[in-house]
C-alpha cells in the first residue's frame, strides 16, 4: 500500500471511530431520558395535527427526516440533572423542537436548499410558499406551548431566543457574499442562528426545576458554547465532509456565497490572487468547474479548517467548564459527552 493510500485509510478509520463514539454519546443521552423523549415525540405528533391536510403532511416530512432531536434532548437532560421530576420539561422540549424545525423550513427556502438531512428538503418537494407558511404554523404551536406552561420566565427565555434566531439569520443574509465581513460579525451570526436556541434549551431545564439563578446561567453558558462549537464544526464540514455524512450537499455554503470562519481565515492569509478568487466566487457568484476544489485546497493550505476546528474545541472546553458546578451523575456525564460528540464529528 502506498503512503498516500495508507494515510487515506488511516483518516477514514479515524473518522469512522469518531462517528462511532459520537453515536454512542447520543445513544447514551437518548437512553437516559428515553421515557421523556417518547412523551415529547408523542406531543410533537399531536400538535402537528391540523384540519388543513398539507400542514401535518409537510411538517411530518421534516420531523421524520432523521433529526437527532439534540435540542429537546438537552432540555430533558438539563431538567433531570437539576433534580426536576415533573412533566413541564416535556412540553418545553417539544416547544424547542418546533422552534428549531420552523427555522429549518425557513432556512431551506432562503438558501434554496435541495437536501435536508440527506433527503429532499420540504421546499424541494412542496414548494417555497407552503414551507414558509408551515414554518409559521410551527412557530405558533411553540408559542401556544409556552403560554400553556404559564411561566413568564420561560416565555421570556424562549421568545427572546426566537427573536435572536431571526436576527442571526437576517445578519447572515446581510453579510452573505461580502468578503469584508469581520470575524466579529460572523460570530454574531452563529451566536444568533444556532447558539441562542442551544442556550435557551438548557437554561429552561434549570428554570423548571426552580434552581438558583447561578445554575440557570451556568446551563445557559453550557448551551451557548456547545452551540458555537456545533456551528463551527458544521461550517468546517461543509468543505471537508462526505455528503452522506453531512446530510446536505457538500459545498453548499461555497455555492451560496456564505462567509464562514474557514473562508475568513483563508482570505486573510492568502495573497492578492487568492483574494481575487474568493471575491469572484463568493461576491460575484461567478463559479466554474473546479472552483470548489480550489477553495478546499486553499482552506487546507492556510490551515483554515484546522484552526476553525481548534476554535470549536475551545468553545467545547468552555461548555464543559460550565458543568463543573453540578453534582456528578449520569445526566451531567451525558451532557459532557455530547460536547465531545459535537466537536469530534469532524475527526
Amino acid at each position: 500500500m502506498s503512503a498516500a493510500a495508507a494515510s487515506a485509510a488511516s483518516a477514514t478509520g479515524s473518522q469512522e471511530a469518531s462517528a462511532s463514539r459520537g453515536e454512542d454519546a447520543l445513544a447514551a443521552l437518548t437512553e437516559l431520558v428515553r421515557a421523556d423523549l417518547e412523551a415529547c415525540n408523542r406531543l410533537i405528533v399531536e400538535r402537528m395535527q391540523s384540519p388543513v391536510a398539507l400542514i401535518p403532511q409537510l411538517a411530518a416530512h421534516i420531523v421524520a427526516a432523521g433529526g437527532k432531536r439534540l435540542r429537546p434532548l438537552l432540555t430533558l437532560a438539563a431538567a433531570r440533572m437539576c433534580g426536576y421530576r415533573g412533566e413541564r420539561h416535556i412540553a418545553l422540549a417539544a416547544c424547542v423542537e418546533f422552534i428549531h424545525t420552523a427555522t429549518l423550513l425557513h432556512d431551506d427556502v432562503v438558501d434554496e436548499s435541495a437536501l435536508r438531512r440527506g433527503q429532499a428538503s420540504a421546499n424541494a418537494l412542496f414548494g417555497n410558499k407552503p414551507s414558509v407558511l408551515v414554518g409559521d404554523f410551527l412557530f405558533a404551536r411553540a408559542f401556544q406551548l409556552m403560554v400553556a406552561d404559564g411561566s413568564l420566565r420561560v416565555l421570556a427565555i424562549l421568545s427572546e431566543a426566537a427573536a435572536t434566531i431571526a436576527e442571526g439569520e437576517v445578519l447572515q443574509l446581510v453579510t452573505q457574499n461580502d468578503t469584508a465581513t469581520t470575524e466579529a460579525q460572523y460570530l454574531a451570526v452563529i451566536e444568533g442562528k444556532t447558539a441562542a436556541l442551544f442556550a435557551a434549551a438548557t437554561e429552561i431545564g434549570a428554570v423548571v426545576a426552580g434552581r438558583p439563578a447561578a445554575e440557570a446561567e451556568a446551563l445557559r453558558t453550557y448551551g451557548r458554547n456547545l452551540g458555537m462549537a456545533f456551528q463551527l464544526v458544521d461550517d468546517a464540514l461543509d468543505y471537508a465532509a462526505e455528503q452522506a455524512a453531512l446530510g446536505k450537499t457538500v459545498g453548499d455554503d461555497f455555492r451560496e456565497g456564505k462567509i464562514t470562519l474557514p473562508v475568513l481565515l483563508a482570505f486573510a492569509r492568502g495573497d492578492e490572487a487568492e483574494r481575487a478568487f474568493w471575491r469572484r466566487a463568493l461576491e460575484e457568484r461567478a463559479q466554474g468547474e473546479g472552483d470548489l476544489a480550489r477553495a478546499q485546497a486553499l482552506l487546507v493550505r492556510h490551515g483554515a479548517l484546522r484552526d476553525t476546528l481548534g476554535r470549536a474545541r475551545e468553545y467545547g472546553a468552555a461548555a464543559l467548564s460550565a458543568l463543573a458546578g453540578f453534582a456528578d451523575g449520569p445526566e451531567r456525564r451525558a451532557l459532557a459527552e455530547i460536547v465531545r460528540f459535537c466537536v469530534d464529528r469532524a475527526r
